[in-house]
């Protein structure tokens, strides 16, 4: 378990804070993660990586001369959100365009996406290669879907010495695009891992007992079976992955780099032990070794367990492979230092609030006993979050919603006391959820209180209309932008229900307090029914028949959400009958 934090919220932040001032000669903080403290030169494709924090030296200890240029990091196990994505690729940038490559998870392609399409909307070449080497993660038919684990490594160092080589963007992704198919992984662990702060490991393996094809988040393993001994193991590893060797490539006198991970608390001894038998079986099968690497290169906090990667060279890729290294948790061959860069501090353009009008400005206060509301709802049932997550996901839902709406709390209070209106206060509320949070839910809470607030406007008071509008334009972003669909056990489950309930009874005549309760009980029962369902979409969909009997911890917050605002109304609008019209609130009118 984790023994030592301030407080738990601003753990990954410190310990970034600690990681540059411990390696100041190779990386400098900026918004968002960290870049190369080296000078870079101009007209480089730089290479920038990223994900969750949690899995050092993955990835800010990979930043330096000959690897990635610079490292989005997010929160513990939720990925960086966009706005800190696109300001490490603005700060890394040196005008030949931005490679990105990090694990294929839902939050991350979500956030990498966005960014991209940001820069290049501003005129910055980028491309993506998502890393997809967990063969357990997916079946060899459904590659696309796999999940990144430690194969990072080799396609963040192919990519990077194309760069230093001075290929242009499209051969970077190209190479990129090779390392990632030629590289396959598979993992197992005896013991879960601990958050800072959290009560109980993410999961559990029963005493004597392994998992078999776990995640780096805390994901439990997708199958179950005695622990074996080191050479059983070794064997485990190995014929696995030889069972799916990379198109083109024959075992029989191909070379090879093997990568023994540990996650977090396996020894080394105990690591080399497994590779020494690792190092007979392949030899026996007739591959060649090339650089073997033992060591931790993307842990999972103190998780004990290991994974194997193969990768499987050509000549270009070893040729790249052999580029040096010199990076805070990564050193390889030698390197002619670079001189230190001289830091241009980055400061935020001042962004003014145009105050609104009288009633929106009184609709704004509205927003903000809304997001308090939120709040109150998300820190008495983090903990319950966090139990469904650790069965359906990877046990980091609660916390994320925590530091989200904690967030959109203080920005929408910043805006609401700078005299904004209501738009304006649920805009910066949206935008803080979104940068604080990360993750999935991160990013498509902050699609959705950002569609909400395009119909509340900053001048006179919305109608019940407006709003329904808004939650509608909220749930169509959330599924252009997730690409979930009803059925895939994710926050659209109840998503769906809620807005067409919502509507319905709208149209229909209702009250909003009416149609807002009805609706958030339409969002409970599908989110409880989430529960039957095989998850399709996410992180979940790894676990298959383990997620079933647990609901959907994005659909189960969301219904605890709209539930707690439909009792805020019922508040408003008996209030607003006893005072009077001195209260606003969105209304039928």
């Amino acid at each position: 378990m984790t023994r030592l934090w301030n407080d738990p919220a601003d753990f990954a932040d410190e310990m970034i804070e600690g990681f540059v001032a411990a390696n100041a000669r190779s990386v400098r903080r900026v918004p968002g993660g960290v870049v190369r403290s080296t000078v870079v030169p101009e007209g480089q494709v730089v290479v920038v990586v990223g994900g969750g924090s949690g899995h050092y030296p993955a990835f800010g200890g990979l930043v330096g001369q000959g690897l990635a240029h610079g490292a989005a990091m997010g929160n513990l196990f939720a990925s960086p959100s966009t706005q800190q994505v696109y300001a490490v690729a603005k700060a890394a940038d040196r005008g030949a365009g931005v490679f990105f490559s990090y694990g294929n998870y839902a939050g991350d392609v979500l956030n990498f996406d966005a960014a991209q399409e940001r820069l290049r909307a501003e005129g910055i070449p980028a491309q993506t290669v998502t890393v997809t080497d967990d063969i357990f993660s997916a079946a060899s038919a459904e590659k696309h879907k796999r999940r990144g684990i430690a194969g990072d490594l080799t396609v963040f160092r192919a990519a990077a010495a194309a760069a230093e080589a001075g290929y242009d963007l499209d051969e970077v992704t190209r190479v990129a695009a090779l390392a990632n198919e030629r590289t396959r992984s598979f993992g197992v662990a005896f013991t879960g891992c601990t958050l800072p702060g959290a009560p109980a490991p993410l999961f559990t393996v029963p005493e004597g007992r392994m998992a078999i094809g776990l995640g780096i988040h805390g994901e439990p393993g997708v199958d179950e079976t005695g622990i074996p001994t080191a050479d059983e193991l070794a064997a485990l590893l190995v014929d696995r992955l030889l069972a799916e060797v990379p198109d083109g490539v024959a075992v029989a006198g191909a070379r090879v780099v093997p990568i023994l991970n540990g996650l977090g608390s396996l020894k080394y001894e105990e690591m080399f032990v497994v590779y020494r038998r690792i190092a007979e079986l392949l030899t026996e099968a007739g591959a060649v070794i090339v650089d073997p690497h033992v060591g931790e290169y993307c842990t999972s906090f103190d998780m004990a367990g290991t994974s194997l990667t193969l990768f499987w060279l050509d000549e270009e890729l070893e040729r790249l492979w052999d580029t040096p290294v010199d990076a805070p948790a990564y050193r390889r061959g030698s390197v002619v230092a670079a001189a230190q860069a001289v830091a241009v501090e980055i400061t935020a353009a001042e962004d003014l609030i145009v105050p609104g009008d009288e009633e929106s400005q009184s609709i704004a206060q509205h927003v903000r006993a809304a997001l308090e509301v939120i709040v109150r709802t998300i820190d008495d049932n983090v903990d319950e979050l966090g139990r469904i997550d650790s069965i359906a996901g990877d046990g980091d839902h609660g916390i994320g919603m925590q530091r989200g709406s904690h967030a959109a709390l203080a920005a929408g209070t910043a805006a609401v006391e700078a005299g904004a209106g209501a738009q304006t206060a649920l805009q910066r509320a949206a935008d803080a959820w979104a940068d604080r949070a990360g993750g999935t839910s991160g990013a498509l809470w902050g699609v959705i209180l950002n569609a909400v607030a395009s119909h509340l406007g900053d001048l006179g008071s919305p109608d019940a209309a407006a709003l329904a509008a808004g939650v509608a334009d909220g749930v169509r972003g959330v599924q252009t932008y997730g690409k979930a669909e009803v059925g895939d056990k994710t926050m659209v489950d109840a998503l769906v229900p809620f807005t067409t309930t919502l509507t319905a009874a709208l149209d229909d005549g209702s009250r909003l307090v009416d149609a807002w309760t009805s609706a958030a009980a339409a969002a409970t029962r599908a989110a409880q029914a989430s529960a039957d369902l095989l998850p399709r979409m996410g992180r979940a969909r790894t676990h298959g028949e383990h997620a079933i009997g647990t609901p959907d911890p994005g659909a189960f917050s969301f219904a605890l959400i709209t539930t707690a605002l439909g009792d805020l109304l019922a508040d408003a609008s008996t209030s607003s009958a006893t005072q009077g019209a001195g209260s606003a609130t969105p209304d039928n009118r």
